[in-house]
């Protein structure tokens, strides 16, 4: 498994294409919403809001989309296939895979975070903060495990992609602009809003533990969701 994710992290290095789609542009992007801080400052979420739409930029960006691509394109060279002969277990195999691009995500995350704490304050609960980044790369890999059963090939991923990393950075916006005293069950039940929620309260503080909690579980209920379609589409030989 360790042989796996040290020759996926390299491949990932060397093609330019993805490391600049899952690095440069979300990084880059995060840089300018921090260039902007005193503008978002004013609204109602604060700097959670930058907080919470830097986490899932940066995670849907450099781990989902990086994670599609990768499987896609290990597939079509039937690499994924030959794993299956080896006495390489299918959850390691794709853990292997999997795990260089969420280091990525984790590490970009990381330092952006870090930038902005050290330019406004320093996040009110830093366990919750860390808890809700863990959940949301956990979706993250489920609905990328899901997609590349629809996606046929490592260019398709460019489109196949789009649903989820679109769909999910505007819930993100949208509660990042808007909070959830209004409509809340509904931005909660979408894709990445709970844990974009959680982002926030744990950036900003101020809210209670047990209500923190709860949020986990729309997201868990989506990692599910990833998981069974998942299980049910996903495809170790070429798609056609």
């Amino acid at each position: 498994m360790l042989s796996i994710a040290r020759t996926e992290f390299q491949q990932i290095i060397r093609n330019r294409m993805v490391f600049f789609s899952a690095t440069v542009i979300p990084v880059g992007l995060s840089l300018v919403f921090i260039g902007q801080r005193e503008t978002f400052s004013q609204l109602p979420t604060g700097m959670g809001f930058l907080a919470g739409v830097f986490m899932m930029i940066l995670i849907s960006m450099g781990l989902y989309t990086t994670a599609v691509t990768t499987l896609a394109a290990r597939r079509q060279t039937l690499f994924l296939k030959r794993l299956r002969s080896t006495a390489v277990s299918d959850p390691a195999a794709l853990i292997g895979i999997l795990a260089p691009p969420a280091l990525i995500g984790i590490v970009q995350v990381t330092a952006v975070l870090t930038v902005l704490a050290v330019l406004t304050d320093l996040p009110a609960e830093i366990p919750l903060l860390i808890l809700s980044g863990i959940s949301l790369v956990l979706l993250m890999l489920g609905l990328a495990l899901a997609t590349v059963g629809f996606t046929t090939s490592p260019e398709h991923a460019q489109v196949t992609t789009l649903p989820v990393t679109l769909g999910t950075s505007s819930v993100a916006f949208w509660i990042g602009f808007t909070g959830t005293e209004e409509l809340a069950s509904l931005k909660r039940a979408l894709p990445g809003g709970a844990a974009t929620e959680l982002t926030i309260n744990a950036w900003n503080g101020g809210t209670e533990l047990t209500e923190n909690l709860m949020l986990l579980l729309p997201t868990l209920g989506w990692i599910v969701i990833g998981l069974l379609l998942a299980k049910r589409f996903f495809a170790w030989e070429p798609r056609h």
